[in-house]
């Protein structure tokens, strides 16, 4: 009796299985047809009007002025030595240190800032040196410091490499003692 039961078993387990295999298999095939539908219909127009967008923006820009930032990957151009200068206080004078790097946009330009590193050096001691303490005490006083050095940076650059270099002035540290 034995014998006979364990047959009819591996029957029935052999045709529920081939059951749950179409099934999965069914379940499988209506979701890769349905997820390379999706991406077929939505991912090829909408990159190619990013793209256009992107392309227009700097075409716009240096149309109407000359000193427009090239877009690109962002790089990092590291000042090779912390800044260290004296500021005048209201009580005493003060020794401040900053280390600076420079956000460019494109290898073009990162090579233009750092072929010319001594003229941005000397261009933001001169911007840095010309602060007071009380000024760089302050949040606002430090942002303000850091538009102008940004101004005065991409002037230098302008006016030898004919285009604006840099897109922004960041302090990576800040120490005033």
């Amino acid at each position: 009796m034995a014998a006979e039961e364990q047959p009819e078993l591996e029957v029935e387990e052999s045709g529920g299985g081939k059951k749950k295999l179409i099934i999965i298999i069914a379940v499988v095939l209506v979701v890769v047809l349905g997820a390379g539908g999706f991406f077929l219909m939505s991912g090829g127009d909408d990159a190619a009007s990013e793209e256009v967008s992107l392309d227009e923006t700097p075409a716009a820009q240096s149309a109407g002025s000359g000193a427009s930032v090239e877009l690109g990957d962002a790089m990092y151009v590291a000042m090779p030595r912390p800044f260290v200068f004296n500021v005048p206080g209201a009580n005493r004078d003060r020794l401040v240190q900053i280390k600076v790097q420079l956000l460019v946009r494109g290898a073009q330009n990162e090579e233009t800032a750092k072929k010319h590193i001594p003229l941005i050096e000397g261009t933001l001691l001169r911007v840095f040196s010309g602060t007071s303490a009380d000024e760089l005490g302050t949040s606002a006083g430090k942002d303000a410091l850091k538009k102008n050095a940004l101004k005065a940076v991409q002037d230098e650059l302008l006016s030898i490499a004919g285009r604006t270099v840099v897109e922004s002035v960041l302090f990576t540290g800040f120490v005033m003692q």
